[in-house]
């Protein structure tokens, strides 16, 4: 029997758009972003202390990388921040001509590449989705691997980096893939559709069971699949508009969870918006991030 878990908001910080966090197992920290301000966050929880790096951009995403820094989203092109100089490296540009397209989510995946999606703003009900799914490695090579996307979201893994997994927030599906080191996506199937609950899937993580844990972000809440997509659990969480999730703690077993509190579509004016939220005594461990390089 599952027991009531506990939420905590973590700190008073207030985020626009919060996103992307990512647990450093070796700095014991969690790392994450207020997309809309261009702010990176890092927590210390044994201190409470919580650092800020600016850079002069909206940031769609970002993952930890190897040389101990993080490889970010932006607008329409890839950087590597370092949190100790502060400098930001410009990395290679995708290829997009329409303005409303732009880089949003992101995963390292297993093999030390950054996956990251894009999302098709003020898209008209009629009109064909623009946004791709982009892979880029170390040496700058990029590849687009999905195309006809609308709003990508949640890219992960499974623990053993056969499945990967990807929302397309605005047709409320997540997709599943065969994934492999070499090669395109394969094997494309809907993993769940999530028209029932109310909400497309936000941010997204899997556990060390193997199960997806992703936000929907329209009806406040955190649901739980099964490997078959079988809904196992839902999670209130105290805000309107969570909008991603990841593992962190010294065990892994505590899901830190981010918010909106005003985005280009969402608003939530009340006093926790924008938090940063951790969720205890869910009775899961999730798994050590993959890092780019």
């Amino acid at each position: 029997m599952n027991k009531t878990p506990r939420i905590i908001r973590i700190g008073g910080t207030k985020d626009q758009l919060g996103e992307s966090p990512v647990w450093d197992e070796r700095t014991q920290s969690l790392v994450w972003i207020d997309s809309l301000a261009g702010a990176i966050r890092k927590l210390s929880p044994a201190t409470g202390a919580i650092e800020e790096f600016q850079v002069p951009a909206p940031i769609g995403s970002l993952a930890l990388t190897h040389a101990g820094g993080g490889v970010l989203a932006l607008r329409h092109g890839f950087a590597q921040y370092d949190f100790n100089t502060h400098g930001l490296t410009m990395g290679p540009s995708i290829d997009v001509e329409h303005p409303m397209v732009r880089l949003n989510d992101g995963k390292a995946d297993p093999f030390g590449r950054f996956v990251a999606g894009t999302l098709h703003g003020g898209r008209a009900e009629n009109e064909r989705p623009l946004g791709g799914l982009y892979r880029i490695d170390a040496s700058g090579a990029i590849e687009l691997i999905e195309d006809d996307l609308g709003v990508t979201n949640g890219p992960c893994f499974s623990p053993d980096g056969r499945t990967f997994y990807l929302a397309d927030s605005a047709r409320h599906v997540t997709w599943a893939y065969d994934y492999r080191r070499e090669g395109p996506l394969a094997n494309k199937r809907i993993f769940v559709n999530t028209d029932a609950l109310g909400s497309g899937a936000d941010g997204a993580t899997v556990d060390a069971e193997g199960y997806l844990w992703t936000v929907l972000v329209r009806i406040g809440a955190i649901a739980r699949f099964a490997p078959d997509g079988t809904m196992e659990r839902l999670v209130e969480m105290p805000v309107r508009h969570p909008t991603s999730v990841a593992f962190g703690g010294p065990g892994l077993d505590v899901l830190y969870v981010t918010s909106i509190s005003r985005s280009t579509n969402l608003a939530d004016d009340s006093p926790d918006a924008g938090g940063l939220f951790a969720v205890e005594d869910l009775g899961v461990k999730g798994l050590v991030a993959e890092r780019f390089g």
